[in-house]
C-alpha cells in the first residue's frame, strides 16, 4: 500500500505551508500529492506550482470539477501537466454537488452518471491525439451544421496513458467508476465498512468491463492526528467540525451524498440530527452530535502503533493508496504528522 498526501483547498494563509508539506512528502517517498478545488483556487494552477518544486511525487487533481470545464479543456490541461511534470500527473474527476454546479458554474446538476461517462470518453479520446469527434446525449463534437471540424490535441503527454480517477460515493457511481476509470477517490472510508460501502460496487463495475480489481487504485483520504492512545477522544474532537460540515452541510437536505454514506454505515439517527442542526445554523450542535465512533472509524488517530494497526486493516480491506490529510495548527505539527504517517506504514510492514 502506498501513501498519498491531500493538501485540500489552497489559500487561507497556508500556501507556503502546503508547499512545504508537499516537498516533505516528496522527500519521504509519498506516492502522490492531491489538490482540491471548489469555488476558490483551481487545482490545475496549484498542481503546476507543486510539480515545479518537487522531484518524484506524483501530482493529482482531487478533483477537477466536471461542470467547471469542457472535456476537451480537461484533456488539454491533463496533457500539459503530465508533460511539464515529467509524467507525474494523475487526473481525478468529479461532478461536484448541486449547489456548486448550479450556483457557481450555472450547469444543471442532472444525469451525473451519463454525464461523467461521456466526459471520460471524450477526455480519453482527446488524449489519444486522434481527431476528436463525438456524438452523445450531453456533448456533440464538432457541433453539427457549423464551421467546426474534428481537431486533434497538439500537446504530447509524457505518458501514453494518464491514470484517471473518479470521486465516487454512491453505489451506482462506484460501479460505473470501476467500469470506466483507473482508480476511485473515496472519502469517509471505514476499514470495517469499505467492502460493503465501496469495494463491492467497484468490483462489480470491473467485472462489467471484463476486468478485476488488479491494477485498480482504491484511494481513500483519511484525516490524521498523532498523539497518545489515551488522547484519542481529544484527537477525534479536532475533526468534529469537518465531519459535521460534510454530513450536515454539504449539498442540500435532499442531495447530500456524505449524509447518505453515513446512513449506509449505520448512523441514520446521528445523520438526521447532524443535518438538522447544521442546516438550522447550529454548527456547534451539529459537531457535538457527531458520534465519536464515526470519527474514529474514518480517521487515523493515536500513536504510530495504533495508526499502523489501522493501516494494516485498510490494506487487508483492499486499499492500495492511503491518502493522508495531516492535522496541525502549525507547519511543524503538520510535518511531524506526515513523518509519523510514513513511520507507521513502515511499522505496519506495508512500505
Amino acid at each position: 500500500m502506498q501513501l498519498g498526501i491531500n493538501l485540500g483547498y489552497w489559500g487561507a494563509g497556508m500556501d507556503g505551508d502546503n508547499l512545504a508539506v508537499a516537498q516533505e512528502a516528496d522527500r519521504l517517498g509519498y506516492a502522490v500529492c492531491w489538490a482540491a478545488e471548489a469555488y476558490g483556487s483551481d487545482a490545475a494552477t496549484v498542481l503546476s506550482w507543486v510539480a515545479a518544486q518537487t522531484e518524484r511525487i506524483d501530482v493529482g487533481s482531487a478533483i477537477f470539477q466536471i461542470p467547471a470545464r469542457q472535456p476537451a479543456m480537461t484533456a488539454m490541461t491533463a496533457a500539459t501537466l503530465d508533460s511539464l511534470s515529467g509524467g507525474r500527473f494523475r487526473l481525478g474527476l468529479g461532478v461536484s454537488g448541486p449547489q456548486v454546479s448550479e450556483g457557481w458554474y450555472g450547469v444543471k446538476f442532472d444525469k451525473p452518471l451519463s454525464r461523467t461517462r461521456e466526459y471520460v470518453e471524450i477526455v480519453r479520446k482527446a488524449m489519444t491525439r486522434e481527431r476528436l469527434s463525438y456524438e452523445g446525449e450531453h456533448w456533440t463534437l464538432p457541433l453539427p451544421g457549423g464551421p467546426g471540424k474534428p481537431i486533434k490535441l497538439t500537446v504530447h503527454p509524457e505518458r501514453e496513458h494518464i491514470p484517471l480517477y473518479i470521486a465516487a460515493i454512491g453505489p451506482k457511481n462506484l460501479e460505473q467508476t470501476g467500469e470506466i476509470a483507473d482508480g476511485a477517490l473515496l472519502i469517509f472510508p471505514s476499514a470495517d465498512h469499505i467492502e460493503d460501502t465501496a469495494i463491492k460496487h467497484l468490483r462489480a463495475g470491473r467485472e462489467k468491463a471484463g476486468k478485476t480489481l488488479d491494477g485498480f487504485d482504491v484511494c481513500p483520504t483519511l484525516p490524521l492526528a498523532v498523539g497518545a492512545d489515551g488522547d484519542v477522544e481529544r484527537l477525534a474532537d479536532t475533526f468534529r467540525p469537518y465531519t459535521a460540515l460534510y454530513v450536515g452541510g454539504m449539498g442540500s437536505r435532499k442531495q447530500n451524498f456524505y449524509n447518505q454514506l453515513a446512513r449506509r454505515m449505520g448512523y441514520e439517527q446521528a445523520a438526521d440530527e447532524i443535518q438538522d442542526k447544521y442546516l438550522s445554523g447550529d454548527k456547534q450542535g451539529a459537531a457535538a452530535a457527531v458520534p465519536h465512533e464515526l470519527i474514529d472509524r474514518t480517521t487515523l488517530l493515536g500513536s504510530k502503533e495504533r495508526i499502523a494497526d489501522r493501516m494494516k486493516a485498510y490494506a487487508a480491506a483492499g486499499v492500495t493508496t492511503l491518502t493522508l490529510a495531516p492535522a496541525g495548527f502549525t507547519l511543524d505539527e503538520r510535518l511531524a504528522s506526515l513523518r509519523a504517517g510514513a513511520e507507521a506504514l513502515e511499522l505496519a510492514g506495508l512500505a
